[in-house]
């Protein structure tokens, strides 16, 4: 994942005449009196989905290849659930969501677009991964997103094009 990270970002920097920028993949964590619960999308290793939460599959690249497992990626809302490689994370950010909301958002979860991973078939003028999953999350329940983004030096591919699909919905959330 990570050396077809760098080499997405070398082509895009060429093509885009920028300078290259570190990626970051977004996944959320989010506690309630029930537990903690991991929310990101990541490759399917096999098909027993349901001892980790599974809640959404779509096909990578093409929904023709997304017959095959290999070109399927997975949501998972787990319950006591790990981020494996959570020790290599460059940034975090905390966010203090008060309990309703944040159930809110896990109950959200199985709403989010099982867009093709890496197109941009919802028309967000950028592709779809798994920083549109979590930034469409977000927007969804009314964080403001305007204080949220990448590291500075950084880019999150996809984060703009979530924020874009979860305000075409009329039934946005909103923080009180």
């Amino acid at each position: 994942m990570r050396a077809s990270g760098k080499a997405f970002e070398a082509l895009s920097s060429l093509v885009q005449r920028r300078r290259r920028c570190d990626l970051y993949h977004s996944a959320l964590i989010v506690t309630i009196p029930d537990g903690q619960f991991v929310i990101e999308m990541t490759p399917v290793p096999d098909e027993s989905g349901e001892g980790r939460g599974v809640v959404v599959e779509g096909a990578v690249g093409s929904r023709l290849l997304g017959r095959f497992r290999l070109f399927r990626y997975e949501i998972r809302r787990w319950l006591d659930g790990i981020i494996p490689d959570v020790s290599e994370a460059t940034s975090s950010v905390r966010l203090h969501i008060e309990p309703g909301l944040a159930q809110c958002l896990l109950d959200l979860v199985p709403s989010v677009p099982a867009a093709v991973w890496g197109r941009d078939e919802l028309d967000a003028g950028e592709m779809w991964n798994s920083n549109s999953v979590t930034s469409w999350l977000l927007t969804r329940i009314g964080v403001d997103m305007a204080e949220l983004g990448p590291p500075c030096g950084g880019r999150a591919p996809g984060w703009d094009a979530g924020v874009t699909v979860a305000g075409r919905d009329p039934r946005r959330l909103l923080v009180s």
